[in-house]
């Protein structure tokens, strides 16, 4: 259903004939579907992208509005991690199944890429395409286990602060103090003097010494309080990069968290630090963007399963694909774009295929861990914080948003499942490797059920312990777990859905979008971009990349995708030119005290 109410198969339909009204952020004009060839003209080049994610869908948005003929194989679902789907059996009443996903969406102002593609996705009613059904919360928590929550407004033009009661005033200055006294004096301004350490450093000190070194390491994490552990080594590391402090580059953790300070800060923001979707991410994005991409003359081959690129005298020459049936075919196109995540892309290229560049046998060296989402459904709307919660010290790095009041257009009860549940709690689950509070046991030792218990107490205790009952076990309706999580429970559980992670070194393992295969070229979130991190800006930005790469060895006239970087704030890129003389001969950062 779209804002009017429509089906979804009318709202298909409308997207459909609304495409071409939005324009092409890199091109003069907004292209049409590719006309079919002229008798004494050949055929535009064919491509087939190997993957139906946002990476795979960005290839072929690119690729088809410059007038290529585009196949997407894809071997589940449109969307990849980034879809929703229904909670089967859920639906009532004429209301469509509870709407599930496999962890909430969160597209921040240091995003450019994506939001640039959002814009050019037609939807009904909306101006600037489905860019329009971004929303942006008006805060965000800490919350911390035994102490006050540390509740902070987002500030932004446009903002709208909340009214807060006088309790409510007291529980945030009590939070604040806090944290400040758990902090001591010293330990604040070495951790500032840490973060100015790496905004003065090069790019070469930045790519070298500090892609060596763990976040742990360079803010002396070991030697300091608890409180500066969870929130600036152990917090900053899950809520940016969704991995272990211990483990984590500080180049990634730097980058992304420079990035994050100038987006607060208004400098080089795309919008606010913080925009999510106003209703489930396949009826504000995907499925508008799927027609979209048909009325461009796009294809889809759902189902299909790519088992192994093929590779042959210099060229990848087709594609050994299983169809929906389980029958084994080999497709064939004039160029190809891999866009699976890496620890399914890796298993489908050959030796002759990596032999011809070695950089593809470098993808072995990355490493992915689980972070994945669980939905719990509720009968009452949680008093919680109007936006992200991070449960700091959960054990298992629990991260939150109830969704119903940011679906401006959604009517939950009334719209999804049996009309009794009114809200969906959704929670990223990031560590999967220690122990729980209620089990002792490791989430994937857990059973299914027993994730859903361990993650809910984790949730209560972190927001029920101040003498407010956020959460009630009356409440909950129901829980729905990602189903691409499997053998919980066992000895040996599997994730179909797994994230790239950053510890040191992964930088220079990163392939390029352009591979020595003249024919074949990457795209995911895994591939060297400027935000060097797992996100779906980055598999948008690579996908970019491929198709810049593919138009450059088939010598094409058509406008290059544009590819915005970071921003860089004008004013540190001479204290960074500084460092690197610095650097070239051999000293620390000026302001490195060690």
């Amino acid at each position: 259903m779209d804002r009017t109410g429509t089906t979804r198969r009318t709202f298909m339909a409308g997207a459909t004939a609304v495409t071409g009204a939005v324009g092409v952020g890199a091109l003069p004009a907004p292209a049409a579907a590719a006309a079919p060839p002229a008798a004494d003209t050949a055929p535009p080049p064919s491509v087939a992208v190997l993957g139906g994610g946002v990476a795979g869908l960005t290839a072929a948005h690119e690729l088809a509005e410059r007038g290529f003929r585009v196949t997407v194989y894809e071997r589940r679902a449109l969307g990849g991690k980034a879809r929703s789907m229904d909670v089967p059996g859920s639906a009532r009443g004429g209301r469509r199944p509870l709407p599930a996903e496999h962890g909430f969406r969160f597209i921040p102002g240091i995003y450019h890429n994506l939001p640039d593609t959002m814009r050019r996705i037609p939807f009904p009613g909306n101006p600037r395409g489905v860019f329009d059904n971004l929303i942006a919360p008006r805060e965000m928590m800490f919350a911390r286990t035994g102490r006050e929550d540390l509740r902070m407004p987002i500030p932004w033009p446009g903002h709208q602060p909340e009214r807060l009661t006088l309790d409510e005033i007291r529980r945030a200055l009590t939070a604040l103090v806090e944290t400040a006294t758990g902090l001591p004096l010293h330990e604040a301004a070495y951790f500032v003097n840490r973060v100015l350490v790496f905004l003065t450093s090069c790019d070469e000190r930045r790519d070298t010494v500090w892609e060596r070194t763990p976040w742990w390491v360079f803010t002396r994490a070991a030697r300091m309080s608890e409180t500066y552990q969870r929130i600036l080594a152990i917090g900053v590391t899950r809520n940016i990069v969704a991995t272990k402090a211990e483990e984590a580059s500080t180049r990634t953790v730097g980058t992304l968290g420079e990035a994050f300070v100038f987006n607060a800060l208004g400098r080089g923001a795309d919008g606010p630090p913080d925009r999510i979707l106003d209703a489930p991410t396949n009826e504000a994005w995907i499925d508008p963007w799927e027609a979209h991409l048909r009325s461009l003359g796009v294809e889809f081959r759902i189902g299909w399963t790519l088992r192994e690129v093929l590779y042959g005298d210099g060229h990848v020459t087709g594609a050994l694909v299983e169809n929906p049936d389980g029958v084994r075919t080999t497709v064939t196109a004039d160029h190809y774009v891999c866009a699976l995540p890496v620890e399914h892309a890796r298993r489908t290229w050959g030796a002759a295929l990596r032999a011809a560049d070695p950089q593809l046998a470098r993808c072995d060296k990355l490493r992915t861990d689980w972070m994945t989402g669980i939905q719990f459904y509720l009968t009452e709307r949680p008093p919680m914080v109007h936006g992200h919660v991070n449960c700091i010290d959960s054990p298992w790095s629990l991260t939150a948003i109830a969704q119903a009041e940011h679906w401006r257009e959604r009517d939950f009860p009334a719209d999804y499942g049996d009309g009794v549940a009114v809200d969906c709690l959704s929670v990223d689950i990031s560590e999967w490797d220690k122990p729980g509070i209620l089990y002792g046991r490791t989430a994937k030792q857990c059973t299914r059920e027993q994730v859903a218990r361990e993650v809910w107490a984790q949730l209560k205790a972190a927001l029920n312990d101040t003498g407010r009952t956020v959460l009630k076990d009356a409440a909950l309706h129901s829980w729905f777990l990602d189903p691409g999580v499997d053998g919980l429970g066992t000895p040996n559980p599997t994730n179909e859905d797994e994230l790239l992670i950053h510890p040191v070194g992964t930088f220079h393992h990163r392939p390029s979008a352009a591979t020595a295969v003249p024919n074949f070229f990457l795209a995911g979130d895994y591939v060297s971009v400027d935000i060097d991190l797992a996100t779906m800006e980055g598999a948008n930005a690579a996908a970019r990349q491929a198709v810049n790469a593919l138009l450059d060895r088939t010598g094409s006239d058509a406008a290059r995708c544009a590819v915005k970087p970071l921003f860089r704030a004008p004013e540190i890129e001479a204290l960074k030119r500084h460092d690197r003389t610095r650097y070239r001969l051999g000293l620390r950062n000026a302001l490195d005290l060690g």
